[in-house]
């Protein structure tokens, strides 16, 4: 016989609020550094509980040695009920309860000690405190000890140093031709040097005794192992350009399996895909740089999509891939007419650079005519394992110029993504993209977009999660039409091109989780809903809105009063800027040029000290308050492009 126990009202009023107090507590976990990059530290930190999303994580850093703590970014709350999906590719990734985030703006090779406080009014248990000390990497660099070896072009004729090659599988393996070009008996070593002199150095892969003893695919297959003291350097001999022609085979370098190697001051044209460094799930290259490289007719530059690639370096080079360059085409929709309902591009070139894992680096590259200039692979459902995601990724200072889609994609990016002073002009799609951010956060700082038709100056789609937009300047209309989680919005600058029918901002948000605020618009002319808002009720998420969840305002005054957001944002116009006007918005195939445009803010105008502190983002500003946009009044522009480029690449 069952005995039923039954509790008082008093009794069962306590265990309900001790049942809720220990779902709204928090259980701290495991703490996870990822790999640093040179400028940036990332950090998550795993926990249970947290019910009512009042948990807090505050930071504090010094360099070792320093006696004075200096506050940081706090950490972000993820989790608690995001969700990211995309049926059509049976996507769905709910994200795990937890703490992520960065500090920024640090100096290379420099050892910090790092601070983190767990704080929440109902209770935290377990280790609330963590203070790691964590090293900045340095821009990789040859061995200066190891052998140099020295590589001539099968048609040079004059001295040679010694040691010397007739190629650079010969040097690196000791391969020979034919059927002798998978002997590698006499392999490079780890610090070694291998210098390629003058000259042109072309693929002859159906020559069964090609000199340059490239088997039949022509593809150089490079797995050595380096170390990250003593990497394996392949670089330009400083007496001349040097020229690797694939001769249109698909893959020049394959170095997938590869550790630590440094490739420099090459050129390398005439291929598919330049440097392959690993495919999903099979093998994925570590610590490869490339860099002050120039490439050339190239459908690919840098491609990995393994997980367990890292701590890439991709800087200072020029990519030119193959697409239209004189006209924005575009691959969907009205920039491209016989398109069908997805697009019907013919695709010559696709990424420069595209990468997945942990710890890269692609900066001060210049780039142009490819669909898609720089991205993290659109990876799907993260791995598990915290150093098998994307994450700790930093894209900053590179220069992008006319593409078929988008500037940078980090669809597929998991924590600690960084993408800051860019600049693009021209792409027909899309300018920044998050399709999706599982998590995040995803940071974009001070960037710059000129010339995106469609509007979407950031494609936050596939229902991302943990996107911070601070500082940006962007010649285009702010819409964001898919609902997303936890988006915030800082002093950025947001301008109409008096284009028809759209009004100058849509913004869904997913869940309750959302702020901006000390913005500046200028809205476009004619247009009756300039400002679409899209929210849930507190506690709610709202991912599959009807028509009725929409609100519509036509001032911005409007807006404030009904939804509570920008209470310090303002209305601007073009007379912000020194000289500045919009693109046309009836020439959507139209090329502008960034040498062309000038988006210095005016002393005195309304962006000047209208924004808001934001610890380790602007902390350094000149006047009263930071100024909205990318650039801040007084201070120089910064360099985009490789810092060896004296000469206009994409200047008419």
């Amino acid at each position: 016989m069952q005995r039923v126990m039954r509790l008082s009202p008093v009794f069962a009023a306590a265990v309900f609020v001790f049942a809720a107090q220990a779902q709204n507590a928090t259980q701290a976990g495991r703490f996870y550094v990822e790999h640093p990059t040179l400028l940036n530290l990332g950090f998550e930190w795993s926990i249970q509980g947290d019910a009512n999303r009042n948990a807090t994580v505050t930071t504090h850093y010094r360099k070792v040695g320093e006696t004075r703590w200096r506050e940081g970014l706090p950490l972000v709350r993820v989790g608690g009920g995001e969700i990211v999906y995309r049926r059509r590719e049976h996507l769905e990734y709910k994200v795990p309860d937890g703490f992520a985030g960065s500090i920024l703006n640090l100096q290379p090779g420099t050892e910090y000690e790092c601070r983190f406080e767990l704080r929440d009014p109902d209770g935290v248990r377990g280790t609330a405190t963590q203070t790691v000390k964590v090293k900045t990497r340095t821009e990789p660099k040859p061995y200066s000890g190891g052998r140099r070896l020295h590589v001539y072009p099968p048609d040079y004729q004059g001295p040679k140093q010694e040691p010397s090659f007739t190629s650079l599988l010969q040097a690196y393996y000791g391969a020979g031709l034919g059927d002798w070009n998978m002997v590698w008996e006499r392999r490079a070593q780890p610090g070694d040097t291998i210098l390629l002199h003058v000259g042109l150095y072309k693929n002859d892969r159906l020559n069964y005794v090609d000199p340059m003893m490239t088997p039949f695919d022509g593809t150089m297959l490079l797995t050595l192992k380096g170390t990250p003291e003593r990497p394996i350097t392949i670089q330009a001999a400083g007496d001349g350009e040097v020229i690797l022609d694939g001769a249109g085979n698909h893959r020049l370098f394959d170095v997938a399996a590869s550790r630590y190697h440094i490739f420099e001051g090459l050129t390398i044209r005439n291929t598919d895909v330049a440097f392959f460094a690993g495919q999903k799930e099979v093998v994925g290259a570590v610590g490869l740089t490339v860099k002050n490289c120039r490439f050339e007719n190239v459908g690919f530059g840098v491609w990995t999509e393994n997980a367990d690639s890292s701590d890439f370096y991709i800087a200072d080079n020029l990519f030119l891939g193959r697409d239209d360059r004189f006209r924005l085409i575009g691959w969907t929709g009205p920039l491209w007419p016989s398109a069908g309902p997805y697009g019907s591009h013919l695709l010559t070139s696709y990424y420069a650079v595209k990468v997945y894992g942990q710890g890269h680096v692609i900066a001060h590259n210049a780039i142009a005519y490819f669909h898609d200039a720089i991205s993290i692979s659109t990876y799907g459902t993260p791995e598990p394992d915290p150093e098998r995601r994307a994450s700790s990724i930093d894209i900053y200072n590179n220069d992008m110029h006319l593409f078929n889609d988008d500037f940078i994609e980090t669809d597929g990016g998991v924590h600690n993504i960084r993408v800051f002073q860019n600049r693009g002009v021209n792409a027909a799609q899309g300018g920044y993209s998050s399709q999706p951010i599982f998590g995040g956060p995803a940071y974009f700082i001070r960037n710059i977009l000129y010339h995106v038709p469609t509007g979407v100056a950031f494609k936050f789609s596939a229902k991302p999660a943990g996107l911070f937009v601070y500082h940006n300047t962007i010649i285009s209309e702010h819409l964001v039409g898919e609902p997303a989680a936890n988006m915030h919005f800082r002093n950025n600058l947001f301008l109409g091109r008096d284009t028809p029918e759209r009004g100058i901002l849509t913004l869904a948000n997913a869940t309750d989780r959302y702020s901006s605020d000390y913005n500046g618009y200028r809205p476009n002319r004619g247009v009756k809903a300039q400002y679409r808002f899209l929210a849930p009720k507190p506690g709610e998420i709202l991912y599959e809105p009807s028509k009725s969840d929409w609100q519509e305002f036509s001032t911005l005054a409007e807006f404030r009063r009904a939804t509570g957001q920008e209470m310090h944002g303002i209305e601007v116009d073009f007379d912000i800027f020194e000289n500045l006007a919009p693109p046309d918005p009836a020439r959507r195939h139209a090329v502008y040029h960034a040498m062309d445009l000038n988006f210095r803010l005016k002393a005195g105008s309304k962006a000047v000290d209208a924004g808001v502190v934001i610890p380790t983002v602007n902390e350094d500003f000149t006047g009263a308050a930071p100024d909205l946009g990318a650039l801040e009044l007084g201070k120089p522009e910064p360099h985009y492009g490789p810092r060896w480029l004296t000469w206009k690449p994409f200047y008419r």
